[in-house]
This record gives C-alpha cells, sequence and structure tokens, in this order.
C-alpha cells in the first residue's frame, strides 16, 4: 500500500517516521496517538492529523467519500455498522500510540472498543499498519476488549505481536486519576511512619507510595505507585475536587528538582504525560480560610425522636432523616427488587446522545429483547440482583442510648465547645467520648427491641456485617467514604451490640469531626443510624462506579474494581483487578490485574457485564435529576447467578 497524506506534506510513499508521529499526533492519558484507517479498496493509508480530525468516521465520509457531514451524522449507525460490524468492510479503524519508557519507544495498535474484527482481519490490519511505521520501532496489537483477546489468542505472537491492556497499564509512568490544578506546600513521606510523624495542613500536597485512608482534607496527591482509582482516598480526592495522580519515579522527580517542602503549582491533565510541577512564592494569605471552606453541606432536619428497628424492606429512599442514607437507600433497592418500578429505570438510555434518539435500541441489544424493554431490565434485576437481609437501626436508638449516660453528655458539651472555639482538645476530647461510648452499657430497652428484631428478620443468620448509617455520609457532596467504621464477620448477640457502640463511637472520631467540621455540617445536626445484616458468600466482589473516572466524558462505559474478598477492596489491603464494561454496546477491557496472577474467565466476565448494566439501571433509579447523568458507587459480591448490593450512593465528579 502507499501511503495517503494526511495534511502534513512528505508521507507519500514513506513509513511514518517520529517526526511525522509528532507532527499528527494528539495525546490523552500521557500518551501520544495518531488515528489509522486502512482503505482496502484504493490500497491506502490514512494516518490522521488529529487537531482537524476529531473522529474517523467524519474523516471518512468528508475526506474519501464525499459525505456532506451532516447527512454522515443522521446516518451515523448505519455508518458505524459498517465500519466496525460489517465482515466485508472496505475501511478498518484504529489508534497508533506510542509509549515511551526509559529503556526504549514501542508502539500499539487498537481498534476502538466496540470493533468486532475477526482474527484474520485483525492479521491483516496489524500487517498493513506495520508496513507503514517505522521499522525501528517495535509495534504491538494491543486487543480492545474481552472478546478480541479471545480472537488472537490462537495467532502466533511471530504473526501477531501483542500486548494486554492492564500489561500496558501496570507499566505506565503516569495516570491522570482526578484532573487540575492546584497551589501548596509539596511533601514527600517514603512511608507511613514519616508520614504519622508530621502534622498536614490544607494546603499540602501529599507525595507517598500508598496514601492512608485517613488524610485529613488537603490540597492535592501524588501517587508514586499504582493504586486504584476507586480507593477511599482517591474517591475523597474526588469529592474534595483536588488533583490526583499516579506518578512512578515521583520521589526521583522531587529529589532531582529539590521540591520537597517547596511551594509548587500542581496541575494534573489526561493530555498531558506527566504530573506538571512548578516552582512559586509562598502565599501571602495561608491564615485566610480556604475556598472550599465557603462551600457548606446541608442536611435534611433529621427526626431523633423514637422509630422502630425495622426490616430493610420496609424503609424507603425519603426515611434517610430517620434511619441514614446507607439503609434508606437499600429499602429503596428492596422496592426496586420487589415491585413495578417506574419507567426511571430506563432513564440514562432515554436521554438524547446527538446523534442519537436516545440509547434504548443499545439496551434492548444488551437486554436481548424485541419486546417490552421496561419488562425485559425489571426481570434482570428481579433475577440477578439481591440485597441481604437485614435491619436498619434507626437514629433514635443512637439518640436514646446518648441520654441515658450524663457522662457522655457532659462529654459531647464539651466536644461542642471546643468545635465552637476550634480548640486544642478536639482531638483529646473525640477520644475521651468514644471511650465512654465503648464502656457505657446499653439500656435494656434498647437491647431488647434490637434482639426481638434479629429474631423476627435474621433467626438462622450465623454471620452478620455491621455497617454505618450516618446522615452525614453516602452524600453528593460529602461521601464520607472510610471514615466511619463497618464490621465483618459479627457471629455473636454480645459482638453485634459491641459493633454497634463502635459504628456509634466512629460519628465522633477526630478525623470524621474534623471532616464534617470543614464541610459546615454541625455536630448537632448528626446521627447515627446502623445497618446489621445477613453476611453473605460469594465467589468475588468489589467496587463499581458507573462512570469512567479516567475519562469523564465517557458515557458509554462504567468502572469496576474486583476481588475474591471484598473488604480487600474497600480497604486498600490488596490492589484490586481493574475492568471497563460498556453499557452501550456492551464488552469488557481488563485495565489492572492488580495483585492477581490471573484474568478472571468467561463465567465471571459474563457476570461483571450484567453488573454493569444494572448499575446503570440503578443510576437511573436514584438520579437526583432527569439528566440522569448522575453516577452512584456501588458495593457489590457475586457469586455465578446472583449480584448481591451491599451498599449504593452518590459517586462525585
Amino acid at each position: 500500500m502507499a501511503v495517503q497524506e494526511a495534511d502534513v506534506a512528505g508521507l507519500v510513499g514513506e513509513p511514518l517516521t517520529m517526526s511525522a508521529f509528532n507532527q499528527l499526533s494528539g495525546s490523552l492519558g500521557g500518551y501520544s496517538f495518531v488515528k489509522v484507517v486502512v482503505d482496502r479498496q484504493s490500497g491506502t493509508i490514512h494516518f490522521l492529523n488529529n487537531a482537524r480530525h476529531e473522529f474517523h468516521a467524519v474523516y471518512i465520509g468528508t475526506e474519501i467519500l464525499g459525505i456532506p457531514e451532516s447527512e454522515l451524522r443522521a446516518r451515523i449507525d448505519e455508518f458505524n455498522h459498517s465500519f466496525y460490524h460489517a465482515s466485508d468492510r472496505r475501511f478498518f479503524l484504529g489508534i497508533l500510540s506510542l509509549h515511551q519508557r526509559e529503556d526504549r519507544n514501542m508502539f500499539s495498535l487498537e481498534t476502538v472498543e466496540v470493533d468486532t474484527m475477526s482474527a484474520d482481519m485483525i492479521e491483516f490490519f496489524y500487517a498493513e499498519v506495520r508496513r507503514e511505521v517505522d521499522a525501528a520501532t517495535p509495534l504491538f496489537f494491543k486487543p480492545a476488549n474481552h472478546l478480541q483477546e479471545q480472537a488472537v489468542a490462537e495467532l502466533a505472537t511471530e504473526r501477531l505481536p501483542r500486548i494486554l491492556a492492564h500489561e500496558l497499564f501496570s507499566t505506565a509512568e503516569f495516570v491522570a486519576l482526578n484532573p487540575g490544578t492546584t497551589k501548596g506546600r509539596l511533601r514527600a513521606f517514603r512511608d507511613e511512619r514519616e508520614y504519622r510523624e508530621n502534622t498536614l495542613e490544607w494546603f499540602d500536597i501529599v507525595v507517598m507510595h500508598r496514601v492512608p485512608d485517613d488524610i485529613p482534607r488537603l490540597a492535592g496527591i501524588i501517587n508514586a505507585s499504582h493504586t486504584t482509582p476507586l480507593s477511599h482516598t482517591n474517591v475523597l480526592a474526588t469529592g474534595w475536587s483536588i488533583p490526583n495522580a499516579i506518578q512512578i519515579g515521583a520521589f526521583e522527580l522531587i529529589d532531582r528538582e529539590d521540591l520537597d517542602g517547596q511551594w509548587v503549582e500542581y496541575e494534573v491533565s489526561p493530555k498531558s504525560a506527566g504530573v506538571g510541577l512548578r516552582l512559586i512564592d509562598e502565599p501571602q494569605d495561608l491564615g485566610q480560610r480556604p475556598a472550599w471552606y465557603a462551600q457548606r453541606v446541608t442536611l435534611d432536619e433529621p427526626e431523633h425522636t423514637y422509630n422502630p428497628v425495622v426490616n430493610l424492606a420496609r424503609i424507603r429512599h425519603n426515611d434517610s432523616h430517620r434511619y441514614g442514607t446507607k439503609a434508606a437507600n437499600l429499602g429503596e433497592l428492596h422496592h426496586v427488587l420487589a415491585s413495578e418500578s417506574p419507567r426511571r429505570l430506563l432513564g440514562f438510555f432515554s436521554v438524547p446522545r446527538p446523534p442519537r434518539d436516545n440509547l434504548l435500541p443499545y439496551l434492548a441489544k444488551l437486554l436481548d429483547t424485541d419486546e417490552d424493554l421496561l419488562a425485559a431490565a425489571q426481570q434482570l434485576l428481579a433475577e440477578r440482583v439481591r440485597v441481604p437481609r437485614g435491619v436498619a437501626l434507626p437514629f433514635s436508638m443512637h439518640q436514646g442510648f446518648l441520654e441515658s449516660s450524663p457522662k457522655i453528655q457532659q462529654a459531647i458539651g464539651k466536644l461542642k465547645m471546643a468545635l465552637e472555639l476550634n480548640a486544642r482538645e478536639i482531638e483529646p476530647l473525640c477520644v475521651e467520648l468514644q471511650q465512654l461510648i465503648r464502656k457505657t452499657r446499653v439500656p435494656d430497652y434498647l437491647l431488647s427491641e434490637l434482639d426481638t428484631a434479629l429474631v423476627e428478620n435474621l433467626a438462622g443468620v450465623r454471620t452478620f456485617v455491621v455497617r454505618s448509617s450516618s446522615n452525614a455520609e453516602d452524600l453528593a457532596g460529602f461521601s464520607a467514604a472510610g471514615i466511619y467504621e463497618s464490621y465483618n464477620h459479627v457471629t455473636s448477640a454480645e459482638k453485634i451490640v459491641e459493633s454497634v457502640k463502635e459504628v456509634w463511637a466512629s460519628l465522633v472520631s477526630a478525623r470524621s469531626v474534623r471532616l464534617r467540621q470543614q464541610a459546615g455540617i454541625s455536630l448537632d445536626d448528626c446521627f447515627m443510624g446502623v445497618v446489621v445484616q445477613e453476611q453473605v458468600k460469594a465467589d468475588f466482589g468489589g467496587v463499581m462506579v458507573t462512570t469512567n473516572p479516567m475519562n469523564r466524558s465517557d458515557f458509554r462505559n462504567v468502572y469496576v474494581n474486583v476481588s475474591p474478598d471484598v473488604t480487600d477492596v474497600v480497604e486498600g489491603s490488596t490492589q484490586p483487578m481493574q475492568y471497563l464494561y460498556s453499557t452501550v454496546e456492551g464488552g469488557g477491557r481488563t485495565v489492572s490485574l492488580g495483585d492477581a496472577k490471573e484474568d478472571l474467565g468467561l463465567d465471571a466476565h459474563r457476570q461483571l457485564q450484567r453488573l454493569a448494566i444494572v448499575g446503570r439501571l440503578l443510576q437511573s433509579h436514584f438520579s437526583p435529576d432527569y439528566t440522569f447523568d448522575s453516577p452512584v458507587d456501588i458495593e457489590w459480591l457475586a457469586t455465578d447467578d446472583v449480584l448481591y448490593v451491599l451498599q449504593l450512593r452518590p459517586y462525585s465528579i
């Protein structure tokens, strides 16, 4: 094939040199890339100038086929089928990316995720691009999804050198987790001991291999080792709207530039190849409150007069002012699964996505139905999704316990006074109050009510989970991820009561009190409900957010973390497997294996695809408005047949 000139002179009949690549390329996720179109009919290959041609399809239509852009966009689904699915297709479309390492450079070639190229097509596409790319730079095919991985598995690597997405991710030196720019004092800690020996301020930018979950609110985070965008610290960073990135070699960079302790401007951009750090003068207004201090979180008026301990299935979303957000969301989930839900379930798929009127035909294909789409969505939820049995303890039980002890009331009064004065004694007062809560006996009438509710609703259960359900968590403006306690593997009545008191005590931990104070949430307005649930057995579990945290404009994919033990994911004790799954065309790809030795099997991948669809349906039902674009954060467990939803909350973006 000859090389078609594409906005850069001197490419005709010549390989794509590194110089030409740099002239044509765009940048995303730290990688430079060029779009590629192979035209079998004319025997040409096109390397597109990214600055001028945003979409393959538009380039093909306007520049090769001579079709007006307006007509192309109106018939986009028809053209996309011919580009990505037709077995006799004329055009082969892909992305050529440059990966730069200290010891070498290499190219990867990939199609879009929805492309259904056969193994023969992939081999042809690779050979044509390999022929026209600088032979001195290795070229690997990168499967765009699990189906492509299976398609090329039987091909000899000599004919099709390949590299998997998770292999690239594990060696990526930069990942933009949360884009943004800030100014602050850079603090580099090589280990947790060094971190614990220092006091952090709101204007600090922390650099660590693994940032502890109990970080205070600060200005920015740099992870010097790989992590997941769904860890507690990264969820907090997103909620706080602070820049956050993975930068391998961060400590070497800081040492080389002598940046530790210096004031810098810190920038994270998905279009950059690394974090941006620029020395600046120390600001003169450090005594002033930070800008975010004015962003107050408003809570609904809590109801702490008597409410009974109830089965989760008996409460609804609007009961959060009695039982807490987590319990209310789980109660609402019971309702969604047990009865005919309103058409809100289809909300996300009903929104126009120009040039498409909506995504309902895509959902029909995912659900494999040509009939009643709402009925098919409800059937998926009814057959595949469960909420573990449980009871909800109301705010009034927490309040009754606190009022039963004069010592606790006195300690609360001291803490409120210290908070008003912003006194140094806040932390020791919190510790003292927590110890009192742990030591104080729960009144008999409360113990009796709890015991009766457990007998009536959870008789026969051997192992329980005890979870927090405050009115100051799982909110759109205040996630509180990881700041309240939850306990697994609770087996006896005595241990249940102890765990409930530990959850109550976590409401007044020094960290939770400080974070709420910064968000403008008064201690007077905070109450703690508790969820006691059956601990279910599962094959694997994890966390899913119904968005792509590393590409917020991506409306197709959801991001899923997976671990054989769900607590490993949320506690960060091991690195989880990470996946992207499409809720439009379907299909998934493995982003990272984490600490696992091998990927999940085919049945597990099918279950993750179902989970992704379920997530979109629940995102729709729980949407606070009619854009249906507010993602949710779902903690889940799975067997081959059943998906258990353990909690659901808004995910800040």
